[in-house]
């Protein structure tokens, strides 16, 4: 398994079809998962990690398994992917942690990584971050790594934020 990114706490690596039972533990649970449709079943668990794999290969990132050192324990995902903002496909960090671990502080650690990643390694201009109007713990973490509301859209029906942060 290839480590991405290390972090004082944590380090990502590429999500393979084994974590399907981790990941579940945040994907399939209603509260985190409460700005979804709905939370995902087994089928959709392993097609976000085939997504992941699939996003690997067409632009060397995705959504990565957070892991903590300290046990080796898998608390989630983060990652940047390719999302569409109103007609724009823009890079996205996005992140998933696993209940037991919120308010730790690992998923601003983790997309911290990943915004460093994506202007040092990847070398985008900009990264986003969005989610719905009503996830103000997720925009709340958007803002701790710097980004800055940058429009209301709505996709899927809804209303959503998108923010953004340039590289400087």
């Amino acid at each position: 398994m290839k480590k991405i990114i290390e972090t004082e706490r944590l380090y990502l690596r590429e999500l393979i079809m084994e974590d399907i039972q981790d990941l579940s533990k945040v994907l399939s649970d209603p509260e985190s998962m409460q700005y979804y449709a709905e939370p995902f079943n087994q089928e959709k668990v392993e097609q976000w990690i085939q997504w992941s794999i699939n996003n690997y290969k067409k632009y060397t990132h995705g959504l990565w398994a957070v892991i903590l050192k300290d046990g080796e324990k898998f608390i989630g995902d983060c990652g940047i992917t390719m999302q569409e903002i109103e007609n724009e496909v823009v890079p996205e960090i996005g992140y998933h942690i696993i209940k037991d671990y919120w308010n730790k502080g690992y998923a601003t650690e983790a997309a911290i990584a990943c915004k460093d990643y994506a202007f040092n390694v990847l070398k985008y201009p900009k990264i986003f971050s969005y989610t719905t109007l009503e996830n103000i713990s997720s925009q709340k973490v958007a803002e701790k790594i710097g980004m800055q509301t940058y429009k209301i859209f709505k996709k899927n029906g809804e209303r959503q934020i998108a923010q953004v942060i340039c590289n400087k």
